[in-house]
């Protein structure tokens, strides 16, 4: 190879390394959108439609913090409404999930693939840093529909999970190529079916950074399942460590 070639070569080897940075960084800019930086607390409405109809609805206060040594989130959930699962709380505490009822006083173990409500699972109502969880590939550039029928230039990312812990074998995700704002993204079970397709939106100034504020999230078998999943209150506040224990779960205490 020539001199001259090997500049033109390096040239647009660097070219290419810009314009495409590596799928994993891009996966935790995305994070660093969804997700602030230290301990906050908000409020989470879920409302599903079937066939265009409002069927059900619920709300929960999330109060979240990071674990220092894994840098994954650890949350608290309490049930505000309806009123028939008020007071009743969920815990994740890395890989781990319980739900507790004060009627009975047990917590128990559940699954984050479990249905929350309408298309909902628990996982997708917990604060999670995707980046931790799944390995990413960029399968390129795409020009999508966003959740307001607005036209993005977005990277393209695979995500495949690294345990079966998660709450999805894979995703894929579109990120704007600009900001790393998340758009869309496809869940699939580890069949290859699709289960969900969600759509965030509704990016407003919140804790430091504009962050989507409303996710649209459609069934993979049924298009007219849609539940809408709205985030709201957002505050920083300090996250007790003893929130976050399973023991804790029958003293807890809104403020």
């Amino acid at each position: 190879m020539s001199k001259m070639m090997s500049i033109v070569w390096l040239a647009l080897c660097a070219t290419l390394a810009q314009a495409a940075p590596d799928a994993q960084t891009i996966l935790a800019g995305s994070d660093a959108v969804r997700n602030p930086e230290r301990s906050f607390g908000l409020v989470v409405s879920l409302v599903g439609y079937k066939d265009g109809k409002e069927n059900e609805r619920s709300a929960l206060a999330v109060y979240s913090r990071a674990d220092p040594n894994s840098g994954q989130y650890r949350s608290l959930l309490r049930f505000v409404g309806p009123a028939r699962d008020a007071g009743k709380l969920m815990l994740k505490n890395g890989n781990d999930l319980w739900f507790f009822d004060p009627a009975s006083k047990a917590s128990v173990p559940i699954s984050p693939q479990q249905r929350l409500l309408g298309q909902a699972a628990n996982g997708d109502v917990v604060t999670v840093n995707l980046a931790l969880d799944y390995d990413a590939a960029l399968a390129g550039e795409e020009d999508i529909q966003d959740g307001d029928r607005q036209t993005r230039h977005c990277y393209k990312l695979k995500l495949t999970a690294r345990n079966a812990a998660v709450t999805y074998h894979a995703i894929e995700l579109w990120v704007d190529v600009k900001g790393y704002r998340s758009r869309k993204a496809k869940f699939y079970a580890a069949s290859g079916s699709l289960l969900k397709t969600a759509y965030y939106r509704g990016y407003q100034q919140v804790l430091g950074m504009e962050r989507p504020t409303e996710t649209v999230i459609i069934d993979g078998l049924n298009p007219r399942w849609i539940t809408v999943m709205r985030n709201s209150d957002f505050a920083w506040r300090e996250v007790p460590e003893a929130w976050l224990q399973r023991d804790y779960l029958p003293r807890f205490r809104a403020e």
